[in-house]
Protein backbone atom coordinates (compact mmCIF):
# COMPACT_ATOMS: atom_id res chain seq x y z
CA UNK A 1 0.00 0.00 0.00
CA UNK A 2 1.18 3.67 -0.17
CA UNK A 3 0.44 4.55 3.16
CA UNK A 4 3.24 2.26 4.33
CA UNK A 5 5.63 4.15 1.81
CA UNK A 6 8.23 6.29 3.49
CA UNK A 7 7.42 10.07 3.85
CA UNK A 8 8.92 11.60 0.89
CA UNK A 9 8.41 8.29 -1.41
CA UNK A 10 4.49 8.88 -0.86
CA UNK A 11 4.88 12.24 -1.82
CA UNK A 12 6.83 11.68 -4.95
CA UNK A 13 3.99 9.30 -5.63
CA UNK A 14 1.10 11.66 -5.33
CA UNK A 15 3.25 14.46 -6.94
CA UNK A 16 3.86 12.12 -10.13
CA UNK A 17 0.20 10.92 -10.37
CA UNK A 18 -0.97 14.73 -10.31
CA UNK A 19 1.78 15.50 -12.90
CA UNK A 20 0.33 13.46 -15.24
CA UNK A 21 -3.17 14.39 -14.79
CA UNK A 22 -2.08 18.45 -15.72
CA UNK A 23 0.19 17.18 -18.63
CA UNK A 24 -3.01 16.24 -19.91
CA UNK A 25 -3.88 20.06 -20.10
CA UNK A 26 -1.58 21.07 -22.16
CA UNK A 27 -0.73 20.47 -25.71
CA UNK A 28 0.90 17.00 -26.37
CA UNK A 29 4.00 17.83 -26.90
CA UNK A 30 4.86 19.11 -23.19
CA UNK A 31 4.81 15.46 -22.49
CA UNK A 32 8.13 15.08 -24.42
CA UNK A 33 9.98 18.04 -22.20
CA UNK A 34 8.74 16.22 -18.78
CA UNK A 35 9.83 12.82 -19.68
CA UNK A 36 13.66 14.67 -20.85
CA UNK A 37 14.14 16.61 -17.78
CA UNK A 38 12.81 14.05 -15.08
CA UNK A 39 16.64 12.52 -13.93
CA UNK A 40 17.69 16.15 -13.33
CA UNK A 41 14.31 17.57 -11.32
CA UNK A 42 12.09 16.38 -8.58
CA UNK A 43 8.34 16.18 -9.03
CA UNK A 44 7.49 19.03 -7.45
CA UNK A 45 9.59 20.91 -10.06
CA UNK A 46 7.98 19.47 -12.90
CA UNK A 47 4.78 20.27 -11.25
CA UNK A 48 5.79 23.75 -10.94
CA UNK A 49 6.67 23.81 -14.29
CA UNK A 50 3.14 22.03 -15.49
CA UNK A 51 1.25 25.03 -13.90
CA UNK A 52 3.99 27.62 -15.14
CA UNK A 53 3.44 26.10 -18.63
CA UNK A 54 -0.44 26.07 -18.51
CA UNK A 55 -0.67 30.11 -17.57
CA UNK A 56 1.30 30.55 -20.56
CA UNK A 57 -1.09 28.47 -23.36
CA UNK A 58 -3.70 30.34 -21.11
CA UNK A 59 -2.04 33.79 -22.48
CA UNK A 60 -1.55 32.27 -26.22
CA UNK A 61 -5.63 31.57 -26.14
CA UNK A 62 -6.63 34.99 -24.44
CA UNK A 63 -4.69 37.11 -25.97
CA UNK A 64 -2.99 36.13 -29.30
CA UNK A 65 -5.84 36.15 -32.55
CA UNK A 66 -3.69 32.73 -33.80
CA UNK A 67 -3.75 30.77 -30.84
CA UNK A 68 -6.98 31.67 -29.85
CA UNK A 69 -9.10 30.06 -32.57
CA UNK A 70 -6.63 26.57 -31.59
CA UNK A 71 -8.04 24.22 -29.06
CA UNK A 72 -4.77 23.35 -26.50
CA UNK A 73 -4.79 19.57 -27.99
CA UNK A 74 -4.09 21.12 -31.59
CA UNK A 75 -1.29 23.27 -30.98
CA UNK A 76 2.08 22.05 -31.94
CA UNK A 77 5.59 22.10 -31.23
CA UNK A 78 6.32 24.07 -34.59
CA UNK A 79 3.80 26.64 -33.10
CA UNK A 80 6.54 27.70 -31.09
CA UNK A 81 8.81 28.78 -33.31
CA UNK A 82 5.77 31.32 -34.43
CA UNK A 83 6.27 33.06 -31.11
CA UNK A 84 8.12 36.06 -30.99
CA UNK A 85 10.34 38.38 -27.99
CA UNK A 86 7.58 40.55 -28.74
CA UNK A 87 5.07 37.98 -27.25
CA UNK A 88 7.03 37.28 -24.66
CA UNK A 89 7.50 40.95 -23.58
CA UNK A 90 3.69 40.98 -23.63
CA UNK A 91 3.50 37.81 -21.68
CA UNK A 92 5.51 39.40 -19.00
CA UNK A 93 2.71 42.52 -19.09
CA UNK A 94 0.03 39.93 -18.14
CA UNK A 95 1.78 38.42 -15.70
CA UNK A 96 1.80 41.59 -13.54
CA UNK A 97 -2.27 41.54 -13.48
CA UNK A 98 -4.65 38.38 -14.89
CA UNK A 99 -7.56 36.06 -13.99
CA UNK A 100 -7.40 32.64 -13.03
CA UNK A 101 -10.15 30.22 -13.97
CA UNK A 102 -12.21 30.46 -11.08
CA UNK A 103 -12.11 34.47 -12.48
CA UNK A 104 -9.47 35.05 -9.44
CA UNK A 105 -7.20 38.14 -9.90
CA UNK A 106 -3.56 36.92 -9.53
CA UNK A 107 -1.15 39.43 -9.21
CA UNK A 108 2.36 38.91 -9.66
CA UNK A 109 5.60 40.45 -8.59
CA UNK A 110 9.12 40.33 -9.95
CA UNK A 111 10.19 37.14 -8.55
CA UNK A 112 6.77 35.39 -9.55
CA UNK A 113 7.25 36.48 -13.13
CA UNK A 114 11.09 35.81 -13.01
CA UNK A 115 9.92 31.88 -12.00
CA UNK A 116 7.46 31.75 -14.46
CA UNK A 117 9.63 33.01 -17.42
CA UNK A 118 12.45 30.98 -15.81
CA UNK A 119 10.02 27.57 -16.43
CA UNK A 120 9.43 29.10 -19.93
CA UNK A 121 13.11 29.40 -20.85
CA UNK A 122 13.39 25.76 -19.76
CA UNK A 123 11.00 24.38 -21.69
CA UNK A 124 12.45 26.20 -25.21
CA UNK A 125 15.09 25.44 -24.52
CA UNK A 126 14.97 21.49 -23.79
CA UNK A 127 13.58 21.49 -27.76
CA UNK A 128 15.99 23.93 -28.79
CA UNK A 129 19.06 21.70 -27.21
CA UNK A 130 17.61 18.49 -28.60
CA UNK A 131 17.20 20.48 -32.11
CA UNK A 132 12.84 20.20 -32.40
CA UNK A 133 12.77 24.07 -33.23
CA UNK A 134 15.40 26.29 -34.74
CA UNK A 135 14.95 29.66 -32.50
CA UNK A 136 14.56 30.06 -29.02
CA UNK A 137 12.83 33.90 -28.63
CA UNK A 138 12.86 32.95 -24.53
CA UNK A 139 16.43 32.98 -24.61
CA UNK A 140 16.60 36.66 -25.54
CA UNK A 141 13.86 38.32 -23.68
CA UNK A 142 15.39 40.84 -20.41
CA UNK A 143 14.49 39.40 -17.56
CA UNK A 144 12.82 42.01 -14.83
CA UNK A 145 15.21 43.55 -12.30
CA UNK A 146 15.09 42.05 -8.75
CA UNK A 147 15.58 44.13 -5.84
CA UNK A 148 17.15 42.38 -2.56
CA UNK A 149 14.54 41.22 -0.28
CA UNK A 150 15.35 41.80 3.58
CA UNK A 151 15.47 38.53 5.25
CA UNK A 152 13.63 38.51 8.03
CA UNK A 153 14.42 36.60 10.59
CA UNK A 154 14.31 36.34 14.46
CA UNK A 155 16.60 38.18 16.96
CA UNK A 156 18.21 36.08 20.00
CA UNK A 157 15.86 37.69 22.52
CA UNK A 158 12.96 36.43 20.04
CA UNK A 159 13.56 33.01 19.69
CA UNK A 160 13.73 32.67 23.75
CA UNK A 161 10.45 34.45 24.18
CA UNK A 162 8.87 32.18 21.28
CA UNK A 163 10.12 29.23 22.88
CA UNK A 164 9.06 30.54 26.43
CA UNK A 165 5.82 31.54 25.27
CA UNK A 166 5.01 27.73 23.44
CA UNK A 167 5.67 26.03 26.84
CA UNK A 168 3.69 28.53 29.06
CA UNK A 169 0.94 29.64 26.35
CA UNK A 170 0.36 32.41 28.73
CA UNK A 171 -0.59 34.80 25.90
CA UNK A 172 -2.87 32.31 23.84
CA UNK A 173 -6.88 32.60 23.75
CA UNK A 174 -8.83 30.63 25.48
CA UNK A 175 -9.51 28.30 22.65
CA UNK A 176 -5.78 28.40 21.73
CA UNK A 177 -4.86 27.34 25.20
CA UNK A 178 -6.98 24.41 25.15
CA UNK A 179 -5.37 22.81 22.26
CA UNK A 180 -2.16 23.99 23.86
CA UNK A 181 -2.70 21.57 26.42
CA UNK A 182 -2.76 18.71 24.20
CA UNK A 183 -0.01 20.02 21.89
CA UNK A 184 2.39 21.74 24.22
CA UNK A 185 5.26 18.96 24.14
CA UNK A 186 4.77 18.61 20.57
CA UNK A 187 5.12 22.36 19.73
CA UNK A 188 7.79 22.73 21.65
CA UNK A 189 9.93 19.74 20.13
CA UNK A 190 9.07 20.82 16.54
CA UNK A 191 9.70 24.26 17.35
CA UNK A 192 13.14 23.49 19.09
CA UNK A 193 14.26 21.34 16.15
CA UNK A 194 13.45 23.81 13.58
CA UNK A 195 15.44 26.26 15.43
CA UNK A 196 18.05 24.80 16.41
CA UNK A 197 18.66 22.32 12.75
CA UNK A 198 17.91 24.81 10.35
CA UNK A 199 15.66 21.66 8.48
CA UNK A 200 12.93 22.36 6.21
CA UNK A 201 9.66 22.14 6.99
CA UNK A 202 9.09 19.52 4.24
CA UNK A 203 12.43 17.33 5.81
CA UNK A 204 10.49 17.90 9.53
CA UNK A 205 7.04 16.32 8.83
CA UNK A 206 8.87 13.79 6.58
CA UNK A 207 10.76 12.61 10.15
CA UNK A 208 10.09 8.97 11.31
CA UNK A 209 10.53 8.20 14.77
CA UNK A 210 13.54 5.76 13.54
CA UNK A 211 15.34 8.64 11.60
CA UNK A 212 16.14 10.07 15.34
CA UNK A 213 19.60 9.21 16.78
CA UNK A 214 20.15 10.00 20.19
CA UNK A 215 23.43 8.37 20.28
CA UNK A 216 25.26 10.46 17.71
CA UNK A 217 22.70 13.04 18.31
CA UNK A 218 21.57 13.67 14.97
CA UNK A 219 18.34 13.17 12.58
CA UNK A 220 18.16 11.69 8.87
CA UNK A 221 16.54 13.23 6.68
CA UNK A 222 15.95 13.49 2.92
CA UNK A 223 16.69 16.76 1.66
CA UNK A 224 15.65 17.86 -1.99
CA UNK A 225 16.31 15.87 -4.92
CA UNK A 226 15.74 12.43 -2.26
CA UNK A 227 20.02 12.80 -0.86
CA UNK A 228 19.59 11.26 2.36
CA UNK A 229 21.65 13.01 5.26
CA UNK A 230 22.24 13.46 8.77
CA UNK A 231 21.61 16.80 11.06
CA UNK A 232 23.28 16.81 14.06
CA UNK A 233 21.45 18.89 17.44
CA UNK A 234 22.74 19.96 20.54
CA UNK A 235 21.45 19.63 23.95
CA UNK A 236 18.70 21.90 24.03
CA UNK A 237 17.35 20.07 20.77
CA UNK A 238 17.84 16.79 22.34
CA UNK A 239 15.60 17.79 25.66
CA UNK A 240 13.00 18.83 23.82
CA UNK A 241 12.95 15.25 21.58
CA UNK A 242 13.14 13.08 24.42
CA UNK A 243 10.37 14.55 26.24
CA UNK A 244 8.04 14.24 23.40
CA UNK A 245 9.38 10.59 22.23
CA UNK A 246 7.89 10.15 26.25
CA UNK A 247 4.70 11.04 25.07
CA UNK A 248 4.66 9.47 21.75
CA UNK A 249 4.94 6.24 23.22
CA UNK A 250 1.50 6.48 24.11
CA UNK A 251 -0.28 7.98 21.08
CA UNK A 252 -2.12 5.91 19.28
CA UNK A 253 -1.65 6.32 15.50
CA UNK A 254 -4.50 6.41 12.71
CA UNK A 255 -3.40 3.61 10.21
CA UNK A 256 -0.51 4.13 7.24
CA UNK A 257 0.81 6.95 10.16
CA UNK A 258 2.40 4.23 12.98
CA UNK A 259 6.27 5.65 11.57
CA UNK A 260 5.56 9.36 11.92
CA UNK A 261 7.28 10.90 14.30
CA UNK A 262 5.08 14.06 14.68
CA UNK A 263 1.57 13.91 15.10
CA UNK A 264 -1.95 15.95 14.32
CA UNK A 265 -4.41 15.35 16.73
CA UNK A 266 -6.23 13.59 14.17
CA UNK A 267 -3.27 11.09 15.28
CA UNK A 268 -2.03 11.26 11.46
CA UNK A 269 1.24 12.85 10.22
CA UNK A 270 1.22 16.42 10.76
CA UNK A 271 1.25 18.61 7.51
CA UNK A 272 3.08 21.27 6.25
CA UNK A 273 0.37 23.51 6.35
CA UNK A 274 -0.26 22.60 10.27
CA UNK A 275 3.26 23.30 10.92
CA UNK A 276 3.42 27.06 8.87
CA UNK A 277 -0.10 27.81 11.24
CA UNK A 278 1.46 26.98 14.58
CA UNK A 279 4.66 28.59 13.74
CA UNK A 280 2.48 31.92 13.02
CA UNK A 281 0.40 31.54 16.36
CA UNK A 282 3.33 31.41 18.56
CA UNK A 283 5.23 34.02 16.05
CA UNK A 284 2.50 36.81 16.04
CA UNK A 285 2.47 37.16 19.92
CA UNK A 286 6.16 37.32 20.08
CA UNK A 287 6.86 39.54 17.43
CA UNK A 288 3.69 40.93 15.57
CA UNK A 289 5.22 43.13 12.99
CA UNK A 290 7.21 40.21 11.22
CA UNK A 291 5.69 37.87 9.28
CA UNK A 292 7.28 34.91 10.56
CA UNK A 293 7.17 31.04 8.55
CA UNK A 294 9.30 28.13 9.26
CA UNK A 295 11.61 29.43 6.64
CA UNK A 296 11.98 32.29 8.56
CA UNK A 297 13.38 29.79 11.31
CA UNK A 298 15.81 28.50 9.14
CA UNK A 299 16.89 32.04 8.08
CA UNK A 300 17.23 32.74 12.15
CA UNK A 301 19.44 29.08 12.62
CA UNK A 302 21.90 30.27 8.95
CA UNK A 303 22.40 33.68 10.89
CA UNK A 304 23.21 32.35 13.87
CA UNK A 305 25.18 29.36 12.83
CA UNK A 306 27.14 32.23 10.16
CA UNK A 307 27.55 34.68 13.32
CA UNK A 308 28.93 31.89 15.61
CA UNK A 309 31.53 29.85 12.76
CA UNK A 310 32.02 33.22 10.28
CA UNK A 311 32.13 29.58 7.60
CA UNK A 312 29.71 30.25 4.85
CA UNK A 313 30.73 26.85 3.03
CA UNK A 314 29.92 24.80 6.93
CA UNK A 315 26.40 27.16 6.56
CA UNK A 316 25.66 25.98 3.32
CA UNK A 317 26.27 22.68 4.00
CA UNK A 318 24.12 22.00 7.07
CA UNK A 319 21.65 23.65 5.30
CA UNK A 320 21.63 21.67 2.49
CA UNK A 321 22.07 24.65 -0.12
CA UNK A 322 23.75 23.07 -3.61
CA UNK A 323 24.67 26.62 -4.83
CA UNK A 324 27.16 28.38 -2.27
CA UNK A 325 26.03 31.86 -3.76
CA UNK A 326 22.18 30.72 -2.34
CA UNK A 327 23.96 31.16 0.78
CA UNK A 328 25.84 33.87 0.62
CA UNK A 329 23.24 36.10 -1.23
CA UNK A 330 21.19 35.64 1.97
CA UNK A 331 23.68 36.18 4.89
CA UNK A 332 25.48 39.29 2.87
CA UNK A 333 24.22 41.31 5.76
CA UNK A 334 26.18 39.56 7.88
CA UNK A 335 29.27 39.88 6.25
CA UNK A 336 28.72 43.60 6.23
CA UNK A 337 28.40 43.51 9.72
CA UNK A 338 31.21 41.52 10.41
CA UNK A 339 33.49 44.07 7.71
CA UNK A 340 32.21 47.07 9.68
CA UNK A 341 33.65 45.61 12.87
CA UNK A 342 36.99 45.00 11.21
CA UNK A 343 37.69 48.97 11.12
CA UNK A 344 38.48 49.20 14.57
CA UNK A 345 40.95 45.66 15.18
CA UNK A 346 43.85 47.00 13.90
CA UNK A 347 46.08 50.29 14.94
CA UNK A 348 48.19 51.52 12.75
CA UNK A 349 50.05 53.95 15.96
CA UNK A 350 50.32 53.02 19.51
CA UNK A 351 48.14 55.17 21.81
Amino acid sequence: MASNLPYYEQKDRENTLRLRSMIKELPPFCADFFRGIEPQTSSRTRIAYAYDLKVFFDFLQKENPVFGKMELRDILLSHLEMITVSDLEEYMEYLKYRFNDKNQEVVNKERGIMRKLASLRSFYNYFYRTEKIKTNPAVLVQLPKLHQKEIIRLDIDEVARLLDEVESGDSLTDKQRAFHQKTQVRDLALLTLLLGTGIRVSECVGLDINDVDFRNSGIRIHRKGGKEVTVYFGDEVEEALLDYMEERKHLIPAEGHENALFLSLQMKRISVRSVENLVKKYARIVTPLKKITPHKLRSTYGTSLYQETGDIYLVADVLGHSDINTTKKHYAAQDEARRRSARDKVRLREE
